[in-house]
């Protein structure tokens, strides 16, 4: 593996715009090789990084084969490769899109259907009126396993898909479905309804490292950089600074204090708090007569520490040496 940081992002569709939108919002930028039909890429910002752009099956199967350090993929897929995941991947951080949900869907026309414990009931009595088990269609093997296990549902056999799963059960090749949903509607335009405990995974996608990946000086330098840019930037959206011309006196100390105290961070001219928090701040101090309080946003907060790389270290050293 070269001494670069290795990253992968997806090469086509939505996911990959709203990954180059994250990316350009924390002041990066790919420039791909070979036009936009390339797969390799430039990451302008982080030196010492090259970038590969694959399918977001093929970045969760790269991170867990230690073929690149970072990847940009689904929850969804990554959590597919195995309930031991954490031992060869590393979440760094949630993105907040990318959003979908894997759930268990069952047919409307199953009235008495509702939940995990009546699946359970129900599919032990197909099987022995039947002498079959319950089809159960997806893509998800690992995952469906592993929720039904957990709810006791025994009585079923998985139809791997390879097509439109929610499809299966009016093509008569399924019974149930296992499958990834953002709204819901394909779900019920096939005539199928997710059941109220059938929710998996609430899956979106996630930057993540790999842990069985060869890591370098330099690729972790480069990872260091990447992170320290994307962690400030998502501090910076939810903050902003307070400004007021100062007095100094005691008075003032106790409110600034008493912000301190509820979670705000001293500046050299002010405090940084929670946006949430503004209006609140903002009365506090003028309650206290200082004033006029100037609120504004920061671009990028960097703090000493980094929490993502320092859990990307840490856990690098618990690895085995190869």
């Amino acid at each position: 593996m070269s001494d670069e940081l290795i990253i992968a992002v997806p090469s086509k569709g939505r996911l990959k715009e709203q990954v180059e939108a994250w990316l350009s919002d924390s002041g990066l930028s790919l420039s791909v090789s070979g036009g936009s039909r390339g797969y390799m890429a430039a990451l302008k910002g982080v030196d010492g990084a090259q970038v590969r752009l694959l399918s977001a099956r093929d970045i969760a199967d790269a991170l867990d084969a230690g073929e690149v350090h970072l990847g940009i993929t689904g929850e969804d897929l990554l959590r597919e490769r195995g309930e031991d995941l954490k031992a060869r991947v590393l979440l760094l951080r949630a993105l907040g899109f990318g959003r979908a949900d894997l759930v268990v869907a069952a047919p409307k026309s199953w009235l008495d259907v509702e939940t995990m414990a009546d699946l359970e009931e129900v599919a032990h009595e197909y099987l022995s009126r039947t002498g079959r088990r319950m089809r159960v269609a997806t893509k998800y093997l690992t995952q469906t396993r592993a929720f039904f296990a957990r709810h006791g549902v025994v009585d079923y056999r998985i139809v791997e898909s390879g097509g439109a799963t929610e499809g299966a059960p009016a093509a008569g090749s399924a019974e149930l479905v296992v499958d990834i949903t953002t709204t819901g509607a394909t779900l019920v335009a096939n005539g199928l309804k997710v059941l109220a405990d059938g929710v998996i995974l609430k899956s979106q996608a996630q930057l993540a490292a790999s842990l069985r990946a060869t890591w370098s000086e330099t690729a972790l330098a480069a990872a260091e950089r990447l992170l320290r840019l994307v962690e400030a930037r998502a501090a910076a959206l939810r903050s902003a600074t307070l400004i007021w011309p100062a007095r100094g006196d005691a008075a003032e100390e106790g409110v600034v204090d008493a912000l301190v105290a509820r979670g705000a961070s001293r500046r050299p001219n002010g405090l940084l708090v929670d946006v949430a928090g503004i209006a609140d701040a903002a009365q506090a101090l003028t309650a206290a007569g200082l004033g006029p309080v100037t609120a504004a946003r920061p671009e990028f907060v960097f703090d000493v520490r980094c929490p993502p790389f320092d859990t990307l270290r840490r856990e690098l050293l618990t690895v085995p040496s190869k």
